[in-house]
């Protein structure tokens, strides 16, 4: 079994900063990826943020660009989400997903408010 798990969520002021931690763990032999998504209170889907790539290049969604940060620690199978200068718009639930073969694992989210 593989447990995916984020923290550091929380309510900001716009234009505060917070950071985002994701850990996997339990039955993993190699990661592929791993990344942030978003589901915003008024949408049913999620939005990808921020992710690693099988080629270990970084994407992100053009409304974070330049504001976040995706960065990771292999040894430890986690990865970050630096979120600087936020804006009401980044309101939502950060989930962290990791592809491991052909599936995706997914944590269960954290909350970030960001208050105007």
């Amino acid at each position: 079994q593989v447990q995916v798990v984020e923290s550091g969520g929380g309510l900001v002021q716009a234009g505060g900063s917070l950071r985002l931690s994701c850990a996997a763990s339990g039955s993993i032999f190699s990661i592929n990826y791993m990344g942030w998504y978003r589901q915003a209170p008024e949408r049913k889907q999620r939005e990808l943020v921020a992710t690693f790539t099988s080629g270990g290049n970084t994407l992100y969604v053009d409304s974070v660009k330049g504001r976040f940060t995706i960065s990771r620690n292999n040894a430890q199978n986690t990865i970050y989400l630096q979120m600087n200068s936020l804006k009401s718009e980044d309101t939502g639930v950060y989930y962290c997903f990791a592809r491991i073969g052909l599936n995706d694992y997914w944590g269960q989210g954290t909350q970030v408010a960001v208050s105007s």
